[in-house]
């Protein structure tokens, strides 16, 4: 049975989480600089000054999209996959939020990962000379094989996507219960709760989060496998798990931000509708 209700509800709470993104694009543009270009926060800030305000919100429009879409998709299908396993009495009920939270994620990345790669080539700003406008980016994809065009770097954010969607509604609810015995009221319990979690998904998934950046930023180059980027990525960073890290605190800051306002709205709407 699909459940419409929460595909309604997931769209409609990462919607009008899109105004915080579009606040924070700017700090989510310095971490890509940092996560492909390892360099420290105030050069990338200087980059992006140098480049000037016209090309500060290049590559906004994906995210927008994807925002809403991420939503949509992974609230109702999570809600939708939570009920038929239930049915089938299979797993321990305190399980199946997670493993409903990772088969969403599976779905989710299967149709984002082409928003994400459109993404990551409009904010290098590298490729701004031979892929200026959005337009000469997809006709530039659309030209490669699926791997390395639009499905670039698929494997690494399924992982991530599954894992974190897994952890995100695995936790949410736990915590969520743990805040309330606080005397917090259901809404900011909803949302310290999203904030937590995200912030501690995005700590673990982080270098997944880079590794996926560096090898989407690029277009037109040979596509290495996933381990050949790892092993480049890792030499880079000097095998330096705190260079890896570079950028992390401010993915925190956009994800506990983002996270913590479409877990409020998302649980207010389902509660309102019970």
């Amino acid at each position: 049975m699909v459940r419409f209700r929460s595909y309604l509800h997931g769209g409609t709470s990462s919607l009008l989480s899109t105004l915080p993104t579009l606040v924070v694009f700017p700090v989510y543009k310095t971490v890509f600089r940092q996560q492909i270009h390892n360099t420290p926060v105030h050069q990338a800030v200087k980059q992006l000054y140098k480049e000037g305000p016209l090309k500060l919100y290049r590559g906004v429009a994906p995210p927008l999209l994807m925002r809403t879409l991420n939503g949509t998709l992974l609230f109702g299908l999570q809600d939708t996959l939570l009920h038929q396993l239930a049915f089938q009495n299979v797993f321990s009920t305190s399980a199946l939020p997670a493993l409903a939270g990772f088969g969403a994620g599976i779905v989710e990345a299967v149709v984002l990962t082409p928003f994400e790669r459109v993404q990551n080539v409009l904010q290098n700003g590298q490729n701004d000379r031979h892929v200026p406008t959005l337009k000469s980016v997809l006709v530039t994809l659309k030209a490669q094989r699926p791997a390395s065009g639009y499905y670039r770097a698929f494997l690494p954010i399924t992982a991530r996507n599954a894992l974190g969607s897994s952890l995100y509604f695995g936790l949410k609810g736990p915590m969520c219960a743990v805040v309330v015995e606080q005397g917090f009221s259901p809404l900011v319990s909803s949302f310290i709760s999203g904030t937590l979690t995200s912030m501690a998904i995005s700590l673990a998934l982080y270098p997944l989060s880079v590794l996926v950046a560096n090898m989407q930023a690029q277009v037109g180059e040979e596509a290495k496998g996933v381990m050949a980027c790892w092993r480049m990525l890792w030499e880079s960073r000097q095998r330096s798990v705190a260079l890896l890290y570079r950028g992390g605190s401010l993915v925190i800051l956009r994800s506990c931000i983002t996270w913590g306002i479409t877990t409020a709205i998302y649980d207010r709407q389902q509660k309102g509708s019970v």
